[in-house]
Parts: C-alpha cells; structure tokens; sequence
C-alpha cells in the first residue's frame, strides 16, 4: 500500500472535470454498446459476489492459497495459477519460517521503542495527509523503512522466487523481467488488539480519475472502453507502464504488479487486518459505472484525484457485495492482490495480539521501475522516508537501522547498486 506522498497536496488541488466531460463526449458515439456492457459485467459481478458468499458461508476459501514449498519444487498445479488470474489475489504459505517472522515483529518493536518513535510521530502525523484523517491515540502503521527486519525480509531469495511465480502469471514479454525485483521500500503495520481507527473503507490504490482520462490508461482499458469488457486482460503488462498518475499519497510511482505484505503475526477475520473483493475483472464494473446515463457529466461516480478510488455501497453495490477477509494467516505468510483489486482494513481488531505486517509488493525490473531506483537508494544511505511517502526522515539518526553493509548480492542488485 502506498499511503504517504510527498506530493501528497499536490492531486488534491488538480482540477480535472473538462477532461472528464471531454472523455465522456468522446464515449457518446458508443453510449448504447457501453450500457449493454454494464449490464453484462454487473451480471457477471453480482453472480461471482453471490458464489463468494456462498463458499465462505460453507467454509471454502475464495482467496487462492498455495505453499512456498511447490513454488520452490516447481509443483504449483495449473489450477492454482489459473484461480489467481479470475481472482487477482493469492496467499502464500510458509515463505518465511515462523519463527523468524516473530523475531523480526519483536526486533521491529525494539527498534520502534529504542528510538523513541511515538514521541517524534506525534510531532510530525500532519506531515502524513493520508491519515490526517484518523483519530489514532497510538499509531498503527509506522513510518519507517530501513529497520533491518524490513531490509532483509525484502532481499530474501525465497519472497523473490515467490514473486518471480506470481509475476510470470502475467504477459510479461517486452515489457518487464518478471525473474528481477527492484525494492519498493515501504512501511510496517503493528495495529494493536481493541484499535478502531485504521479501518479503510474499500478502494483501489494506484490513481483515480487516471484510470479514465489518462491517455495510458486509456489504451490499459481500451477493450472496456470500446464496450468489449470480455476482451479485457487484467494481467495483460503491454500498456502499464505507459499511465501518468497524478502525484497523490494514493498512487506509487514504480509499477507495481501485486500490492502484498509479509505477516509477523498471526491474524484472521477478526483481527482488524485485509479484507479483499477476489474478482480480477472487477475493475471493468468500476470503470463502465461512471460512463452511465445516470452519472453527472463531470463525476466519475466521486472519483476525485489525490485520493484513493473508492468503491462504495452508493454506485458499486453489485461488487462491494463480494468484500470478504482473508482467511487466517501465520507468521511468515505472505499476501498479494492485483493493482486493480479492490481491498479495504477491518474497522476492528477484536483479537487479543498484535496484527502485524511488513509490506512488500512486487515490483519487477523494468524502465519505470529503475528510474525510481536512485533516489531510493539516496533515502536508504541516508536513513530517509522513501521517496513515494511523507517527507518525515525519522530513521536519520536511528540506531540500529539497516546499512549498506547489510544487503546482501540479491539485495544490492533490487536495490540498484
């Protein structure tokens, strides 16, 4: 999750409602077949959220899961592969022992504690737009990027050969490596057991109103658009790395194929932790939805830049009906969702431990991905906020971070030394 912008302002103040009354009267020629195109894929939203409900009320899982151990033995069956791509999600089990998983959620609190974390939080939270709006006493996601739990957990060979499987499920050729990771240095969730104030109504990271009149996005989308929403490849790379999303704490600026994080504790339902709607098409209902007859010409079904793309119960009924927790995970578990998945937090963690994460993503090496490169290693020598996030710099003078020193051969070439 990309929370934090240091551009964060920045998408706020754009003005883009001509360019969307543009976009909709270029559409008007083919009013007719894109109404006929919502309904097919409301149809086929609202019958994949009822079969969802379904599984969950009989206690299947809906959210694919497989074992780091067929990954690393080449034995993951097609199915699996197949269950990812309709759903745009997956949990992997067992990639990192669990034990080291909870050394590194006791190291990562120490090294919180030890600098005094809280204290400097406090002074600067309204650096974070994001999160302005949160009531948190404590905070529960933390602005850190270079503890040495984060730093090796990214590095590690065995969440490479994860991602390098889930990246070759997508059309890769030309347009990225999916056997190369670049770091994407991100932030550490500890939400403690009672909190109410990290709960994230559902939405979509990596740009808003973008993802209709950005000329990239545009040809992503183009079959939707052109009314054949079944011609529509979610894992189809050929355009992404073409879209310009406004700067906004919503939106990464290296091409992401998975969002994802890595589980220090356990955590389930219950637990205040992920909650995801498991329909890879999903996207199309959103983007059909807001070329509708019944949506003003200058809205995008309240899309507004600078913030994520929410989906709400007021224009997406059909797919907010779809919106399930992950199943139970354990230390060392990891979870990945699709760019496009829609994901929301638990208003609630009713559980009796702390639901922890480090998030890693997946991001593979390409030209987007590189140029990001050298100001996050400027950030990472430096002991820096990472350069997507809220410019807060709490680790220059933390003890106990991670150096250079501490990267491996595979780390060092993520990281592009």
């Amino acid at each position: 999750m990309a929370f934090g912008g240091r551009a964060a302002a920045v998408g706020a103040e754009v003005d883009v409602r001509d360019q969307i009354v543009a976009f909709k009267r270029k559409l008007a020629p083919r009013r007719e077949a894109l109404k006929r195109a919502y309904a097919d894929v409301r149809d086929h939203v609202s019958r994949t959220a009822d079969i969802i409900l379904r599984e969950v009320a009989a206690g299947r899982a809906v959210v694919p899961e497989l074992d780091y151990r067929d990954i690393r033995n080449n034995t993951v069956p097609e199915a699996i592969g197949q269950s990812i791509r309709n759903t745009g999600c997956a949990v992997v089990r067992g990639v990192f022992p669990a034990d080291l998983a909870r050394e590194w959620f006791a190291e990562v609190g120490e090294y919180l504690e030890t600098n005094h974390y809280e204290e400097r939080e406090g002074e600067k939270r309204s650096l974070d737009k994001y999160f302005s709006a949160l009531k948190a006493g404590k905070p529960q996601v933390f602005n850190v990027y270079w503890s040495r739990p984060q730093v090796m957990a990214r590095q590690d060979a065995r969440l490479a050969e994860t991602r390098a499987f889930l990246d070759r499920l997508w059309k890769y050729e030309g347009v990225f490596n999916p056997d190369r990771q670049c770091t994407y240095a991100d932030r550490v969730r500890r939400r403690q057991p009672g909190d109410k104030t990290l709960g994230l109504s559902p939405h979509m990271d990596a740009g808003t109103v973008e993802r209709w009149i950005d000329p990239g996005y545009q040809k992503v989308y183009e079959n939707i658009f052109a009314g054949d929403w079944r011609g529509y490849d979610p894992f189809d790379a050929t355009h992404r790395l073409k879209t310009h999303e406004i700067p906004s704490p919503a939106v990464c600026s290296m091409f992401r194929t998975y969002q994802g994080w890595t589980a220090l504790t356990r955590q389930g339902p219950k637990d205040g932790t992920l909650r995801l709607i498991p329909i890879a098409g999903g996207i199309a209902y959103v983007l059909l939805r807001a070329v509708q007859d019944d949506v003003d010409e200058a809205d995008l079904c309240g899309a507004a830049p600078g913030r994520a793309l929410g989906v709400s119960p007021e224009w997406h009924p059909d797919l907010i009906a779809g919106l399930v927790s992950i199943p139970e995970v354990m230390p060392g578990d990891t979870v990945f969702w699709h760019t496009d998945i829609c994901h929301a937090v638990g208003d609630e963690h009713a559980g009796s431990e702390y639901a922890s994460v480090i998030y890693i993503g997946s991001a593979p090496d390409c030209p987007k991905n590189r140029t990001y490169l050298p100001k996050q290693r400027q950030a990472f020598l430096q002991g820096r906020s990472a350069p997507d996030f809220a410019a807060m710099d709490f680790e220059v003078d933390f003890k106990g971070r991670a150096t250079e020193e501490d990267l491996t051969d595979l780390g060092r070439a993520q990281m592009g030394f």
